[in-house]
């Protein structure tokens, strides 16, 4: 079976490294899903969406004349998913829709206890603001 650009085919991936992950193919050959290629959103840890074994549907986005075939996951997706669908995997990180107003309340509220946190630390290590007085 000839790779054609464009065509989504089923793979397994057989291989994880930091900035993507292998794929093998009908026929035996093999391509690269880049890192970013993986999910619609920021990709920390490949390892979070892939496992070794795993069966995908993958989308050839280009084959090399030296042999190399770039594939994508997210473009193999036949529509794009919502971010509010796409949040739903991950329960931790739910919030719902917020304005702009609220966002930047809690930026701020979370910045003042995390910067009040840090000078206690700090403080608390020089043994405070007036512990040496001459």
């Amino acid at each position: 079976m000839s790779i054609e650009v464009g065509s989504k085919v089923q793979g397994k991936v057989t291989g994880i490294t930091h900035f993507g992950a292998f794929v093998e193919l009908p026929g035996g050959s093999t391509g690269l899903v880049h890192i970013s290629e993986v999910a619609d959103n920021y990709v920390k840890d490949i390892n979070e969406h892939l496992k070794v074994g795993e069966e995908v549907l993958v989308k050839v986005l280009n084959v090399e004349k030296d042999g190399k075939i770039g594939l994508s996951i997210r473009k193999a997706k036949d529509q794009p998913q919502s971010p509010s669908r796409a949040r739903q995997g991950r329960a931790n990180d739910f919030r719902p829709k917020e304005s702009f107003e609220q966002k930047m309340n809690r930026f701020l509220k979370e910045s003042e206890d995390r910067l009040s946190s840090l000078k206690r630390h700090t403080e608390s290590k020089r043994g405070g603001r007036g512990s040496r007085k001459g």
